[in-house]
Formats: C-alpha cells, sequence, structure tokens
C-alpha cells in the first residue's frame, strides 16, 4: 500500500509589486502553516520518502519548511510539470516518482489538485493553501499509477483545523 500525500503550496504574498507569479513567496501565515502541516505528517507516521515539486518558489519553500518539519530527509526533487498542472499531468509527474518509496509528498497549486485528488480519492477536495489530502492506493510501485486507479482518500487536513504543536 503506497501513501500519497498532496499538499496544496501554503499561502503566498502578493505584495511584492512586478513580481510573476511564478516566483512568488511565501506570506507570513505560509511561513507558520507550512511547517505546522510537517509537524502533523511526523505525529500521523506519514513522513515523506520522497518529494515532488512545482518550481514556483513558493511550492519550493512550501516543500522545504514540510521536510525540515517531519525530519524528512528526501530530496525535493522539482518539476514544471506541476505548475499549473491538469489531472494527466500529475498522474505522469507521480509515475516517475522513486519506485521505492512508499510516502509520497506532491506540492502544487490548485485548481488541478483539486480535480486530481477528487479523481483519485473518489471524494470532494476542498483544498485552500497548505492542505494536505492523504490517499492510499495499493500500486507495485508509482510507475504502476494509471487514470483509472482508485485510491482511497482517509483524510484532509487543513492548517485552520490542525492544532499548532510548535510551542510558540
Amino acid at each position: 500500500m503506497k501513501n500519497l500525500l498532496i499538499m496544496r503550496h501554503a499561502k503566498s504574498s502578493w505584495s511584492e509589486a512586478g513580481c510573476s507569479d511564478h516566483d512568488r513567496p511565501l506570506n507570513k501565515r505560509g511561513k507558520h502553516d507550512a511547517p505546522r502541516m510537517g509537524r502533523l505528517l511526523q505525529t500521523e507516521g506519514l513522513v515523506p520518502d520522497a518529494i515532488l515539486c512545482s518550481t514556483a518558489k513558493r511550492a519550493r519553500s512550501t516543500a522545504r519548511r514540510v521536510a525540515e518539519a517531519c525530519a524528512s530527509g528526501a530530496e525535493i526533487r522539482t518539476t514544471a510539470d506541476l505548475y499549473g498542472a491538469d489531472v494527466g499531468e500529475f498522474y505522469s509527474a507521480i509515475q516517475q516518482a522513486p519506485a521505492t518509496s512508499a510516502t509520497l509528498l506532491v506540492v502544487s497549486h490548485n485548481p488541478g489538485i483539486e480535480y486530481f485528488v477528487a479523481r483519485l480519492g473518489g471524494g470532494d477536495a476542498v483544498m485552500p493553501t497548505a492542505a494536505i489530502a492523504w490517499i492510499q492506493i495499493d500500486l507495485p510501485e508509482w510507475r504502476a499509477l494509471r487514470p483509472h486507479a482508485a485510491g482511497r482518500l482517509v483524510r484532509i487536513w487543513r492548517p485552520r483545523e490542525v492544532e499548532d504543536r510548535s510551542g510558540a
């Protein structure tokens, strides 16, 4: 059984005039929520052993903060395919994940995330910034993932519903 964690990047800043969408950084809330969600993954025993991430600055920063907070030693592999990804691009990106990975974290953007989670997990997926959907799927390796595959949406965690375990 594989664990697929689909995460929408944390809240980004719109304050920098002239900054491209791709280069927007996290805002204060995003910098707080990303590690909060990483600590949650550690508590839940879902520390990713592989991470795929959009090339957007806010997604890379989210992935890095989550990985640090949950003590994942996984390399963060970026792919432009996850920036503005549609459902098909999610499948393709995930098929490239390391075969031996049991728990994969994918950090990307809406609306593609909600469509992908609903399609693979079989449930409605409201994914605000920094939300994580946990889908279990029976696969021998990630490259076997196909559009007709059925996963089980176990849970969606949203930052405002998660206790802050930072001690701050």
